[in-house]
């Protein structure tokens, strides 16, 4: 008995493995590989741009990017700085809009 049961949770494992690692599901929320490697092109492409400018390189601000939607996040010490980041992501081939989380810094402490 004790040998079934471990027969049928292997087996049950190995099944959810091929789920979980090759993404068998058709769940809407799922992107192909080229929309993922778009997302991930223009992430990296917004923080080349971030990194190299003046005015929001010196502020830590996340970015991530799901089927072209670009979510920023982090704190910036302007309203100024808030808004180039966004300006940047948003003039980057591929968005398509742009989720700006950034907050700005309480310098009043």
């Amino acid at each position: 008995m004790h040998k079934l049961v471990l027969l049928v949770s292997i087996l049950a494992l190995g099944g959810c493995t091929a789920v979980v690692v090759g993404g068998t599901g058709t769940s809407s929320s799922e992107r192909s590989a080229s929309v993922v490697a778009s997302d991930s092109a223009i992430t990296t492409k917004i923080k080349g741009k971030l990194a190299a400018d003046d005015i929001v390189s010196i502020f830590v601000i996340g970015v991530r990017t799901y089927k072209g939607t670009v979510t920023l996040s982090g704190s910036v010490g302007t309203i100024v700085a808030r808004d180039r980041a966004e300006r940047i992501a948003r003039e980057t081939s591929g968005v398509k809009m742009v989720n700006n989380q950034i907050v700005l810094e309480d310098k009043s402490r």
